[in-house]
């Protein structure tokens, strides 16, 4: 701050090198306020059609595949252990050859990772899997 101190010799009329900050304050409140009224006119959501839930149980059929992952990783075709990623995608070229195709239906362990679930949805896109279906537990009835 600048303080305006009067002259020695008495004369009042000396210029006043101090910025007077009023003005720019007053703008800087009316800026303020015109953006604080059009954000929310700017901020619009993107229209999107959810899907609504329903319960639909599905039974598996005798002829569909069943590929587990379990919390380690580990990935298992029904119940037996393969051992690497080229026996799973070996048995998936052979269920994409089958005529009907029987649908693969991947079950994943909650604490187990995104990745090796990734990798099954990959090796039957890559064998040429027309139907690959997720197994899951149905949402508690409350």
């Amino acid at each position: 701050m600048a303080m305006n101190i009067p002259a020695a010799d008495g004369d009042e009329d000396q210029v006043v090198s101090a910025i007077n900050t009023t003005p720019l304050v007053d703008v800087m409140l009316v800026l303020l306020i015109i953006f604080l009224i059009t954000i929310p006119v700017a901020n619009h959501a993107v229209p999107v059609d959810l899907p609504k839930e329903r319960n639909e149980v599905r039974v598996s059929k005798a002829e569909d595949v069943v590929i587990s992952v379990d919390a380690r990783g580990d990935i298992y075709w029904l119940d037996s252990r393969l051992p690497d990623d080229a026996a799973l995608a070996g048995r998936l070229r052979a269920v994409a050859a089958m005529n009907p195709q029987p649908e693969v239906q991947i079950r994943g362990d909650g604490a187990s990772d995104y990745e090796p679930v990734g990798r099954v949805i990959n090796a039957c896109r890559s064998a040429g899997i027309a139907k690959v279906g997720f197994i899951t537990e149905p949402p508690p009835n409350d």
